[in-house]
């Protein structure tokens, strides 16, 4: 068999996949090519899927139909080809570990023993992510003692430590702040451009990562909308998905979205609002 050069394959590949827990479907015949170097937006409310779509391209997930591979490989068993950076969660405040154990951890976190690398080369695999990412001034401090942007600037050099073809990002500005939302997604931004890495971001609102955004899959109630985000971010788009009249106005740079009382049920993404000011 024939091996495909890296460069002359998609990052992510899905074919015909479906998805469904009992009776509910979250998705269905879901068709998907993420290329090198594309950043993809994956929204929708809670309960659509988003981040079960990451399981499956992590490979904790499986699929009753349809195919997967990402970075040249069927999901499952350890690859260092994808990083992943899971939902903002503060840390315990009692714990010790430093930032540094923590990025390293991006390398050989799931072997037992010294891991692939020998401690040198570790050391400078470990520091040049951290510096990626300017946390350099308290990367030897205990975690549990930083704030949450730190924290989130950490996971994230724990997800370019290895060098990935593929950054699968699951609301990695949940709870932070402006400031560091726009910190944390230009690191990403600037991560995909340098490397050519596809990223997937899983987010609630889109605003923060719009400027970066070549294309967005929506899933909702079953169904999906894939391409840019003037295709899918629209009124008609979004009212045909919802099954209700969806209003989407531009202002200022910015998407708002507003829909009709039946549409907004406590499920519903936060870029939905009742009202637009």
């Amino acid at each position: 068999m024939t091996s495909v050069p890296a460069e002359a394959r998609p990052a992510v590949r899905v074919r015909g996949a479906s998805l469904a827990f009992g009776t509910r479907t979250l998705w269905s015949g879901l068709d998907l090519d993420v290329e090198p170097g594309e950043f993809l937006a994956i929204l929708g409310p809670n309960g659509s899927g988003k981040s079960s779509l990451l399981k499956v391209l992590l490979g904790q997930q499986g699929l009753p139909e349809g195919t997967v591979e990402i970075a040249g490989r069927r999901p499952g068993g350890t690859n260092r080809r994808i990083g992943y950076i899971p939902q903002q969660r503060a840390l315990d405040e009692g714990l010790t570990m430093r930032g540094v154990d923590l990025v390293g951890l991006g390398l050989d976190g799931h072997r037992w023993g010294t891991g692939l690398f020998g401690i040198s080369k570790r050391r400078q695999l470990v520091a040049k992510a951290i510096e990626s990412v300017g946390a350099q001034a308290y990367a030897k401090q205990p975690v549990g003692r930083l704030s949450g942007g730190e924290q989130q600037r950490l996971r994230v050099a724990q997800s370019l430590v290895g060098d990935p073809e593929v950054l699968l990002c699951d609301e990695p500005l949940l709870s932070l702040d402006l400031a560091h939302q726009r910190a944390v997604s230009e690191l990403i931004d600037e991560r995909r451009r340098s490397a050519e890495t596809a990223v997937l971001f899983v987010t609630h609102e889109i605003n923060p990562i719009l400027s970066y955004v070549d294309r967005v899959l929506y899933l909702v109630n079953g169904q999906f909308r894939v391409g840019k985000p003037d295709e899918v971010m629209n009124s008609e788009t979004l009212s045909e998905l919802y099954g209700t009249r969806i209003e989407v106005l531009k202002v200022g740079g910015q998407i708002h979205v507003a829909g009709a009382q039946s549409a907004l049920c406590e499920d519903e993404p936060h870029h939905i609002d009742e009202q637009v000011s």
